[in-house]
């Protein structure tokens, strides 16, 4: 059945998970519910002159997947991760090279750049002498900014369109959302989205220079990050990837498609201001916008999945543009707490968090928050163990620098 504007509804159909709390949907839940998280000490930080925090969160070296050589010769890590969570993804779908291949089926994929580690290996060859000889000549496909999108649509032989997002911290919920357009308005029946990223000192020292990452933590990392804490001092960097098979609802339907849930409204919104700081009110218009496109009500919101970091400026301004929106009743929480700040990643694997919850009716906690910072808004912050729910319709939000902003909409399945 279509919407009342003739648009079609768009469910998801497919999870593919690579996260530093596990690679399917049951060992996610599992460890949201049981307070498992995947933050660590990481040594390699150690060689890295001035860098001040030493905590990451990465995926698990038991997670690795190998495919043909001359598959792999253009994935850095970034890419290898996305292809991982794609191909299981793919496969829990249902979906054939047919399908894959017939033009009817697209692919929106971003991170927040190509491969850290390859780029670190071009640029250290640079300073060598006979620098080009010593290139190989994949070097630079495994670094370019879409790499993730570009070697998945060979990966899969996609024939329709292809979005590729690089937007930092809301690549993968641009993707989710540009997809969700594609299959609602018939561009496409089928759409894998998502978003992947890998830990490296790059990143991690991107934020560490902001003086933004976590360091008081580094010899207790079950303690940090602290989304709305009032003792929280910075973000820490984690990695990994999650892909999502949108398909028009009908479709999945007929073909007896498992429906894990229903993408109901997607809004992205511009502040328009700063560079790096984040403004309550383009957070705002983002959830106005998400709301008015799913046609419901504030009150329908039965949880919110919030971007939180644990940085001042983030969390107070999120929480202040998430009362204004939502008042003070509807649960909240970050999952950060658990994975880290997976950049590039962190809108699709939310995604999925939300997902489980729905599914195997819980609400994640916000891990760590001890004390609520005082300038954060009175918000419905759910705080101890995981709280058993039945939530319906859930609301994940994320933000990025440029003052970009997602909020996407999902429901449970019928």
């Amino acid at each position: 059945m279509s919407r009342p504007d003739g648009s079609r509804r768009v469910v998801i159909t497919g999870i593919g998970l690579a996260s530093p709390i596990g690679s399917t949907l049951e060992a996610i839940s599992e460890a949201l519910q049981n307070g498992r998280h995947g933050i660590q000490r990481v040594d390699a930080f150690d060689d890295v002159g001035e860098m001040m925090t030493r905590l990451g969160a990465p995926v698990p070296e038991t997670y690795r997947k190998r495919w043909p050589r001359k598959t792999m010769r253009s994935m850095g890590r970034v890419a290898q991760l996305a292809t991982a969570a794609t191909e299981n993804a793919c496969a829990d779908a249902g979906l054939d090279e047919a399908t894959l291949t017939n033009g009817r089926t697209g692919l929106a994929y971003g991170s927040t750049h190509g491969s850290s580690s390859a780029l670190e290996r071009f640029a250290r060859t640079l300073n060598e002498p006979d620098a080009l000889l010593g290139l190989g000549s994949n070097t630079y496909l495994k670094f370019m900014s879409h790499t993730c999108a570009v070697n998945l649509g060979l990966f899969l032989g996609i024939r329709g369109r292809v979005i590729t997002t690089c937007a930092a911290c809301v690549s993968a919920s641009q993707a989710i959302g540009f997809g969700f357009e594609a299959v609602r308005y018939g561009m496409q029946d089928v759409m894998v989205c998502g978003g992947a990223e890998e830990l490296h000192w790059v990143s991690t020292g991107v934020f560490d220079v902001l003086q933004a990452t976590s360091v008081r933590y580094n010899d207790d990392p079950d303690a940090s990050p602290r989304p709305f804490d009032r003792d929280r001092d910075g973000l820490v960097i984690g990695e990994g990837a999650a892909t999502l098979i949108l398909e028009e609802r009908e479709r999945a339907a007929r073909r007896g498609a498992t429906i894990y849930g229903e993408l109901l409204g997607f809004g992205t919104s511009c502040d328009g201001s700063h560079i790096t700081a984040p403004a309550p009110e383009g957070m705002r218009e983002a959830m106005h916008l998400a709301l008015a496109d799913a046609r419901l009500d504030k009150s329908a919101i039965d949880y919110v999945n919030a971007h939180a970091t644990a940085t001042a400026v983030g969390d107070i301004g999120e929480s202040v543009a998430s009362y204004s929106v939502l008042g003070d009743g509807v649960p909240l929480s970050s999952t950060k707490a658990f994975t880290g700040h997976t950049l590039g990643a962190c809108g699709a694997l939310e995604t999925a968090f939300c997902i489980a919850m729905m599914r195997d009716g819980f609400l994640a906690p916000n891990r760590n928050l001890a004390h609520l910072d005082p300038e954060c808004a009175p918000l419905a912050y759910v705080r101890g163990d995981a709280r058993p729910a039945r939530p319906r319709i859930t609301m994940n939000n994320n933000f990025a620098f440029g003052g970009i902003n997602t909020s996407l909409i999902l429901g449970a399945p019928e």
